[in-house]
């Protein structure tokens, strides 16, 4: 007898009940007795519903033969009573294991046990790393653009001294012209987050859709952006801004 995942099912019968049918597995005959709960991918991207199920001695007999010694099992699963037992699970399973193996004490295991506890703890540790890994490249990213946005402002205050002098000429403050070219940085900058923000939204469906992944995203993740472009605006802007404010009247007039 064998029973079923969800997704063996759908592959050889559709929407068809299964139940009762046969199916071979390496030749041997076995009748479908239950399908699985659908359980979809785990953590690691496996589809934990593409299985099938089987007696042990009839799988060791009949399928496996003699390619494994046939009192020995590659996995196996314990279910504890709660997640606060998982450590104290694991503890008494080792020292199972390691007396049905005869290992003496101060010698190495020669198996490993694992529980989600210690997979959960690894994958936050990986994950962390690679957040890590992405703020450093979006740090110098912001950065680059951060100096760009510098060195156009710079630019711009240089071919547009004349106009700041006439500004200023005619009764414009330095802190008028201060806000204006600061105003200007933080426009500049948030038509560039606006467009990137656009671009990284498209790629990130796109490549959701080309592998069949759910696509979410964050209410909170498009102000925060367009935020910190605007502050890097803001912040690179400054000093162009601040030069543009402490041009003198007479001598930006006289400039050609």
């Amino acid at each position: 007898v064998a029973v079923l995942g969800p997704t063996v099912v759908t592959q050889l019968w559709g929407e068809a009940d299964p139940i009762g049918k046969r199916i071979r597995i390496r030749g041997a005959p076995f009748e479908v007795v239950g399908v699985l709960g659908s359980k979809g991918q785990s953590s690691f991207g496996r589809d934990q519903d593409d299985l099938i199920l089987a007696p042990l001695e009839t799988v060791r007999s009949r399928i496996i033969g003699r390619r494994i010694k046939a009192d020995s099992v590659q996995t196996i699963y314990v279910k504890a009573v709660s997640e606060e037992e998982l450590g104290t699970v694991q503890e008494e399973i080792d020292a199972v294991l390691r007396a049905e193996h005869k290992i003496q004490p101060g010698e190495d295991d020669d198996f490993q046990t694992q529980n989600l506890a210690s997979i959960l703890e690894a994958s936050r540790a990986a994950i962390g790393a690679f957040t890590v890994l992405l703020a450093a490249i979006a740090a110098v990213s912001l950065v680059v653009g951060g100096v760009g946005i510098m060195n156009i402002m710079l630019v711009a205050v240089t071919e547009r001294t004349r106009e700041i002098g006439l500004r200023m000429a005619l009764g414009a403050r330095r802190r008028d012209v201060l806000t204006q070219f600061a105003l200007e940085s933080v426009a500049l900058s948030l038509v560039g987050g606006l467009i990137g923000l656009g671009i990284g939204l498209l790629g990130a469906a796109g490549i959701a859709a080309i592998g069949n992944w759910p696509f979410a995203l964050p209410v909170w993740a498009i102000p925060v952006a367009l935020s910190f472009s605007s502050l890097v605006g803001l912040v690179f802007g400054a000093y162009p801004a601040w030069r543009a404010a402490r041009l003198d009247p007479i001598e930006a007039l006289r400039r050609e």
